[in-house]
C-alpha cells in the first residue's frame, strides 16, 4: 500500500505562490495562512520558502518577516518547513544572475551570511550560492558545520572550483540548466560540469517544460538518476494563476499565454508559474515516468534532502 502522506509533494524553491510573494516587504499573515491552505489543497506536504537577493538589510527584514509570522500560524508551521536563501552570493555576470538584481549580488562573507541566518530564526535549510564568489570556501564550510544544506546555483565555478566546493560540504545544485546564459561553450560549460559531479551532489531542476526543454531534461535525469534528482517549481506569487502581471520582490514579472515567467524586457526568465500538480502531470506525460518516479523526484528525494538540513 502508498503511503499516502509520503507521496505528497515537497518543494525545496517557492518564493511565492496564488498571489502571494514571500518576498515582498508587505506580506501579511492573513495571506501566508491563505496560501498555507492552497499548499495543502494542491497536495504539497510541505516547501522552503525561498527569499531570493536584495540588500542584507532587506533580505534580512523579509526572512525576520517570514519567521515571525510562520511561528505565531500552525498551519504555517506544518507547511512551511524552513527556508531556502538564494543569494546575494552569486555569479553577478549576465545570463548567470538570472532574475536576481546585480546590483545587490556581493562576494560570500562570513559577517554577512551570519546576519541572514539570524534573521531567519533557525529555520535556513539551504543557501544557494556561487562557489567562485566563496573564498577559500569559508561560507560554504561554515554553512555545512552547521548541518546547512549549501547549493550551488547562479554560478560559474571551474571543475576545480567545483571540487572545492563540495570538499568543504556543498551537496546541491539549484534548477542545473537554468540561472546561466544561453549561449554556453559547447563542452566545457557548468551544465557539464555539474552532470559530471552529480553521484556527489542532489541536482535540481524545475521541471515545467518552460525552463528545461522536455529532450533536455530527459538526457539530464539519464545521467544523474533518478534517485539523485529532485524537481522543484521555483514558484513564484503567479504560480496557478494564468497570464498576467506579478510581482518578485521589487520586479514586475510578466507570465504569457504559455506559462513561460518573462522579465520586463523579455530577455531572462523569472521564476515559473506552475504547481506541483501541473508538474506531476507534465513528468508522467511528457517524460512518461511512472508514478513511482515522478513521487522519488518530488516527494521523497526533497524530503531526504531537507532531513539532512540543519
Amino acid at each position: 500500500m502508498v503511503d499516502q502522506q509520503a507521496a505528497k509533494s515537497v518543494d525545496i524553491q517557492v518564493n511565492g505562490y496564488r498571489g502571494v510573494d514571500f518576498n515582498s516587504d508587505d506580506l501579511t499573515a492573513e495571506s501566508l495562512h491563505k496560501v498555507c491552505g492552497q499548499l495543502e489543497s494542491d497536495g504539497v506536504d510541505g516547501i522552503l520558502a525561498t527569499i531570493i537577493t536584495d540588500s542584507i538589510e532587506n533580505m534580512s527584514a523579509r526572512l525576520a518577516r517570514l519567521a515571525t509570522l510562520r511561528d505565531a500560524d500552525p498551519l504555517a508551521q506544518k507547511r512551511i518547513w524552513g527556508f531556502h536563501i538564494e543569494g546575494p552570493f552569486i555569479n553577478k555576470q549576465p545570463g548567470y544572475v538570472g532574475a536576481h538584481p546585480a546590483v545587490e549580488v556581493l562576494p560570500a562573507t562570513i559577517d554577512a551570511m551570519q546576519r541572514l541566518l539570524e534573521a531567519a530564526g533557525g529555520l535556513t535549510k539551504i543557501v544557494t550560492l556561487a562557489p567562485e564568489r566563496d573564498a577559500g570556501m569559508a561560507v560554504t564550510r561554515m554553512l555545512a558545520d552547521q548541518g546547512i544544506c549549501v547549493s550551488g546555483g547562479h554560478c560559474n565555478p571551474t571543475l576545480d572550483q567545483l571540487d572545492a566546493a563540495i570538499d568543504a560540504g556543498l551537496n546541491t545544485f539549484t534548477h542545473l540548466g537554468n540561472g546561466c546564459p544561453k549561449n554556453l561553450d559547447r563542452h566545457d560549460n557548468i551544465i557539464q560540469r555539474v552532470l559530471s559531479r552529480s553521484d556527489q551532489l542532489w541536482v535540481c531542476f524545475i521541471g515545467d517544460g518552460v525552463h528545461v526543454p522536455w529532450t533536455a531534461l530527459g538526457n539530464y535525469l539519464q545521467v544523474t538518476g533518478i534517485e539523485r534528482a529532485i524537481v522543484t517549481t521555483d514558484a513564484i506569487s503567479a504560480a496557478g494563476l494564468g497570464p498576467g502581471e506579478f510581482q518578485l520582490g521589487d520586479q514586475v514579472v510578466h507570465v504569457d499565454e504559455n506559462g513561460a515567467t518573462w522579465s520586463a524586457d523579455r530577455s531572462h526568465l523569472m521564476g515559473s508559474a506552475s504547481t506541483m500538480p501541473l508538474v506531476r502531470s507534465l513528468l508522467r506525460k511528457e517524460l512518461r515516468l511512472s508514478e513511482s518516479d515522478v513521487t522519488t523526484l518530488t516527494s521523497t528525494n526533497p524530503r531526504s534532502l531537507i532531513a539532512s538540513c540543519g
